[in-house]
């Protein structure tokens, strides 16, 4: 049920990105979603791909640094609010959030938004207990 995470280290030089985006298209690889959080030096590149262990082989094949971390995929009423009462229900639970990003495809009338959490587990205890739909890994990388 998990979503595979890429997470990608990049010096802050021009190419580094293009690199990682050659690997990934030289393999046929799709980038369902993306964010990048940066520094001075540095950026990590997190993103969801359709073959996240091929992309993961052919990163470190190519010597860049990057790593496989469990997401979830929530989906959420396209609707004022919603996230709020989302937040709530992990506040309720003291549910921590590592950091939380906009997935740019629809389910249906839902938003989808990507979650690390501290304590998975827990999250999806929480979300099964308030109702919200956790995307299947099939939904998400379309394998």
């Amino acid at each position: 049920m998990n979503i595979t995470q890429l997470s990608v280290f990049l010096e802050n030089k021009p190419g580094r990105l293009q690199h990682v985006l050659k690997v990934l298209f030289d393999r046929a690889i799709n980038i369902r979603t993306l964010t990048i959080a940066e520094v001075s030096d540095f950026g990590i590149l997190r993103m969801i791909v359709n073959k996240p262990e091929e992309a993961y082989a052919a990163l470190k094949a190519e010597h860049v640094t990057c790593s496989r971390t469990d997401v979830l995929a929530v989906a959420l009423e396209d609707t004022p609010g919603a996230l709020y009462r989302l937040i709530d229900a992990f506040s309720k639970r003291q549910l921590n959030i590592e950091y939380m990003y906009a997935f740019t495809d629809r389910h249906g009338e839902h938003s989808i938004m990507i979650f690390r959490f501290d304590d998975v587990e827990a999250a999806k205890l929480a979300l099964g207990e308030e109702g919200y739909t956790i995307m299947k890994r099939t939904d998400i990388h379309g394998e």
